[in-house]
């Protein structure tokens, strides 16, 4: 029998919405989730199509229904709020400000992004570039509930983000840095030098983050163990447990009060019967002790 006043991690996947928005809340609940993340668009064309105001309804509706205690959206791939170029970085932000629409009309919770890549033009530029896109979309949506949540990085090619001085020099550039959250992924901590393993290494990380920008900016999760190794600053995704982190990491995240309560999703490959989020959902639960 679970503790009075415990309060039990949100877990889920992110989920594909073939066939209409409302479908990704279904798929969610036949693996028996409760935290949602979709793309509102496809995640590889600048051009996103509307989504009609009766698939909306139906998506809250289902919600609702379902049980789903957190929803929220990962932005397209293609944007880069950090880009050197004039007409991409305008396009992405144009692209930005799509993605917290359709967010803002679906009543989700965040949209995650990944900071930027500076392209050759260096940190400290993409940095400024990044904080001006926020001001940017901040301005242009003014009155939104919905949150941007940035996403540490692996490090992957010149993408920003990952290491946490990075975020405190966004958000120290940003107009608004309390409208931002941040979105810790398992895979690319490992992947950009966080040793997060052993209690030790995990408490080591922690402690940077928080001083860096606060635990308090940590809003979600990303759940996925690595197909490569420590420090590799290569974003690969693996099955819980299959991978190099193991499953010690996530034992420590599942029961860490200071993450109570928030969403924590699976982006792990999988085939069309979803059987691969139903067993790392099943392992994950396997791990929490707060009982």
């Amino acid at each position: 029998m679970t503790k009075k006043n415990v309060v039990l991690p949100c877990l889920g996947a992110h989920m594909s919405i073939a066939g209409g928005v409302e479908k990704a809340v279904e798929r969610l609940a036949s693996v028996g989730g409760t935290a949602l993340q979709i793309f509102t668009s496809s995640s590889n064309q600048w051009h996103a199509r509307p989504i009609p105001e009766s698939q909306a309804a139906a998506f809250k509706k289902a919600v609702g229904a379902h049980g789903v205690r957190f929803a929220f959206a990962h932005d397209s791939y293609l944007i880069n709020a950090g880009s050197p170029d004039n007409a991409l970085w305008q396009r992405s932000i144009s692209a930005l400000i799509g993605e917290l629409e359709r967010a803002e009309q679906l009543g989700l919770t965040y949209v995650v992004m990944h900071p930027g890549a500076h392209v050759g033009s260096g940190e400290e530029a993409c940095f400024a570039r990044i904080a001006k896109g926020l001001d940017e979309v901040h301005a242009r949506t003014r009155g939104f509930q919905v949150r941007i949540c940035l996403e540490v990085t692996a490090g992957q090619g010149t993408n920003v983000g990952f290491k946490f001085s990075h975020m405190q020099e966004i958000l120290g550039r940003a107009k608004e840095p309390e409208r931002v959250g941040l979105c810790l992924d398992t895979c690319h901590l490992l992947a950009a030098g966080y040793e997060i393993r052993t209690r030790e290494g995990y408490e080591a990380t922690l402690a940077e983050l928080d001083g860096a920008v606060g635990l308090s900016r940590v809003k979600c999760f990303h759940l996925n163990d690595a197909k490569k190794d420590l420090a590799s600053r290569v974003d690969r995704h693996e099955q819980i447990g299959k991978g190099f982190l193991g499953l010690e990491p996530f034992r420590m995240i599942l029961n860490d009060p200071r993450f109570a309560g928030l969403p924590m999703v699976l982006e792990t490959p999988k085939g069309e019967d979803l059987a691969e989020d139903r067993e790392n959902l099943g392992i994950l639960r396997s791990l929490i002790t707060q009982t």
